[in-house]
């Protein structure tokens, strides 16, 4: 490309994205029903503490949503977790970020299959889970090789009906309260601290699950090379985005509680929120918060395994993995169907096989490891190698940062073990995979492009 002077330039993405298209691109990416889908088995695993484990996990966050700003202040391009750890520290430790972020890529369609099955059985419990499951990745599948995609108008839509459910929740649920037991019942200590069954210990485990609502907070850095300003508003836009669904999430998590407080009796513990709604909306609210439930797992699923074929497709392309069978690109459609029907195996498989707990503790497995190495990075860049001396400010470039790693390696620590396991294997076969690759860690990881994911 040349200019009027004939000079070559260089092409960049044009900046136009505003401080709030960022906000609502970030509360897209980890949709407002997040806290539904953790509900039950946060308030179960917290002993009917799970306001806790959602404001725990907030504080977390918002530490590492500031190191995600200030490291997208310092490389201001299309970036992640993998580029923050690899430019900011070591290149071989940016490699297992992305290995640890290709984990959550695999098995973010495994986690909306289970839970939009779940949600689906609840509305035709006739029917074999296994065959709902096959029936919502096949459609899911399907639509993927035939290179449907989900318009950023139609998410806006599909969030604008989401908040219009969520809050018809919210007002139904402070009306069932009010007629039940008056202003006390609507406003109670209850939620953050009931004495007859705290226990610090069973939130401790609980926030390490409950912590998913936050997941995909960071997709607001990948767009550092579209936005206005990107120095200011890509911190302040995770920054809010972090507080926003921590905040409301645990007003629903908190009005939830209120209005079903014996956690013990939940008929069904993965899909408890569906009988809060039921409870204080009626049938019409319980089949509202289903729709809307299975819509977004469907539309999560479709992302989240078009993203997880693309990357398998260019890491076959680069040779990071081999090229047959992962580089291979439909020749009609243009798209990476092995690795689109791999992903969808892999999917239904893991929905009927495993347990909805550890799915969930898995992907906060590689999420959280992937938030601890951005949160050094920042320390190491901030404080130590990016600034001269005297420009070192030791509450912004290190407390902060460094209390953000503390908080993400405290709630990875109390993951349940099999999930450690799991993970662990994984962990190691990166480990094992780089070495080979790099002949013993002496040459550079080949970088992997997560741009197109």
């Amino acid at each position: 490309m040349e200019n009027s002077a004939g000079v070559a330039v260089i092409p960049r993405l044009r900046r136009v994205l505003t401080l709030w298209d960022l906000i609502i691109y970030g509360i897209i990416a980890v949709t407002p029903s997040a806290p539904v889908t953790v509900f039950g088995l946060a308030v179960a695993r917290s002993r009917g503490h799970a306001v806790d484990t959602i404001l725990i996990a907030m504080v977390a966050m918002l530490l590492t949503a500031f190191s995600y700003g200030r490291m997208a202040a310092l490389y201001p391009s299309a970036g992640s977790a993998y580029t923050y750890v690899g430019r900011g520290i070591n290149p071989h430790l940016g490699f297992l970020a992305g290995w640890a972020m290709l984990l959550d890529y695999i098995l973010i369609p495994l986690f909306c299959t289970m839970f939009g099955t779940l949600t689906l059985h609840r509305l035709v419990p006739e029917v074999p889970f296994p065959i709902l499951a096959a029936v919502f990745v096949g459609f899911m599948t399907f639509l993927n090789l035939r290179g449907v995609r989900a318009t950023a108008r139609a998410n806006e839509v599909l969030l604008s009906v989401m908040l219009v459910v969520l809050f018809t929740f919210i007002v139904l649920a402070i009306r069932y309260l009010f007629h039940a037991t008056g202003w006390r019942g609507i406003f109670s200590t209850m939620p953050f601290y009931n004495p007859e069954t705290f226990d610090f210990r069973a939130i401790q485990s609980a926030t390490a699950f409950a912590a998913l609502t936050y997941t995909g907070f960071d997709a607001v850095t990948t767009l550092a090379e579209d936005v206005k300003n990107p120095k200011r508003s890509v911190l302040v836009a995770t920054v809010l985005v972090c507080l926003f669904t921590g905040l409301f999430g645990g007003l629903l998590v908190y009005l939830g509680q209120l209005v079903w407080p014996d956690y013990q009796s939940y008929t069904n513990i993965e899909t408890a929120f569906m009988d809060m709604s039921q409870r204080v909306g009626g049938p019409l609210l319980f089949q509202g918060m289903s729709l809307i439930l299975v819509i977004a797992m469907l539309g999560s699923g479709l992302a989240g395994q078009v993203g997880a074929g693309r990357l398998l497709f260019g890491m076959g392309r680069d040779s990071v993995l081999p090229k047959r069978p992962f580089a291979y690109l439909d020749p009609k459609r243009n798209n990476p169907s092995f690795n689109i029907w791999m992903i969808g195996i892999i999917a239904y498989f893991g929905s009927v096989s495993l347990s909805y707990e550890l799915a969930g503790e898995l992907l906060n497995f590689g999420a959280f490891l992937s938030f601890m190495g951005v949160n050094l990075a920042a320390v190491y860049q901030l404080y130590f190698v990016g600034k001269p001396r005297d420009q070192r400010r030791l509450l912004t470039d290190a407390i902060l940062p460094g209390l953000g790693f503390l908080f993400c390696s405290w709630i990875w620590w109390n993951l349940a073990i099999p999930a450690k396991i799991v993970g662990g294997f994984w962990i190691l076969a990166g480990i094992i995979f780089a070495a080979v690759k790099t002949k013993g860690f002496r040459r550079a990881p080949v970088m992997v492009d997560f741009s197109d994911a």
